[in-house]
């Protein structure tokens, strides 16, 4: 059965209307907040092996990926991709599963965040979170545009994507940015990144934090599994038992987190894997079966006369 369900989700997504993409950007010209002025770089897009890699990301955007208003069920998400906090792993951690969302009637947007660079911007840390947050906040304001039900918008994060999901997901409420606007009404966490403290994939805190990374109170501050409160929002988790980047530990602890705090969670590990996979699996086993998962998981947490089908 999950084989038949598998390949009626690709064959959906070959025949799924095309609709166009808008990139939406998140600030106002020259009011992107914590950008230094007069700095420019030159944004880079490599594709290799058939991922792209975008870097040196300064102006942070949405892309969005609509359905039909006819096939929309209301739900919507905003996809973060990986890369470490260096690059964006765009297509495999972005559009691809943007385009598998569209199948299921998702309304999707990819978030091009900025990257953390002390020469373009100042308190670099700040900077993705406060680009996520604007982007929930958009999504949110822009809700009957897209046949969004304002209630129905989560965030999905993969890697270092993961890590700003989930920050996210339990910062959304802090700070001076903080706002109800910004938070994230579903989690969908892959191979994430989530602390910065023991089994931390030291690539991504040291890119983040940079000077800070030594700062016990910044460690602290994010490692998200640290975090979780009971605001925090209902979760779905996949991790490979042999990701040699990020442990699996991140995973599991992050689990454990939300449910000391009463918060709905899922957690699926499989045996192989890796890390970085998205949704290219099919030499992995029982892994590629997680897009099955994951969509069942979202037909039961939003049951509605109008829901994911």
């Amino acid at each position: 059965m999950r084989r038949i369900a598998t390949t009626l989700l690709l064959s959906a997504a070959l025949t799924y209307p095309a609709m166009s993409q808008e990139v939406i950007k998140l600030w106002p010209d020259n009011a992107i907040p914590n950008a230094i002025a007069g700095v420019n770089l030159t944004e880079k897009s490599v594709t290799t092996d058939g991922i792209l890699r975008i870097s040196n990301v300064t102006v942070p955007t949405l892309t969005a990926y609509p359905v039909p208003k006819d096939k929309a069920t209301g739900v919507a998400v905003m996809i973060c991709p990986g890369g470490g906090y260096g690059i964006l792993a765009a297509s495999h951690e972005g559009e691809d599963v943007a385009r598998w969302f569209n199948t299921m009637g998702v309304t999707a947007f990819v978030l091009k965040y900025r990257l953390p660079d002390s020469t373009a911007m100042t308190n670099p840390h700040e900077v993705p979170l406060m680009d996520a947050m604007q982007g929930m906040k958009l999504i949110r304001q822009n809700a009957d545009r897209y046949a969004i039900d304002p209630n129905k918008i989560g965030v999905m994060g993969f890697s270092a994507g993961g890590h700003l999901a989930s920050t996210l997901s339990t910062h959304y409420f802090r700070g001076p940015q903080a706002s109800e606007q910004a938070k994230p009404n579903f989690a969908i966490l892959l191979y994430p990144v989530v602390t910065f403290g023991d089994k931390a994939h030291t690539g991504s805190r040291d890119k983040l934090l940079g000077k800070l990374s030594k700062s016990p109170e910044m460690i602290a501050y994010y490692s998200n599994e640290q975090q979780v409160t009971n605001l925090a929002p209902p979760t779905f988790l996949v991790h490979s038992m042999d990701d040699k980047a990020v442990p699996v530990e991140n995973s599991i602890n992050y689990y454990m987190a939300l449910l000391r705090a009463g918060i709905p969670a899922e957690m699926h590990l499989y045996p192989t894997g890796g890390h970085g996979y998205g949704m290219r699996t099919d030499k992995f086993g029982s892994l590629k079966t997680w897009p099955v998962t994951c969509q069942a998981w979202l037909q039961t947490f939003f049951k509605s006369s109008n829901s994911i089908k």
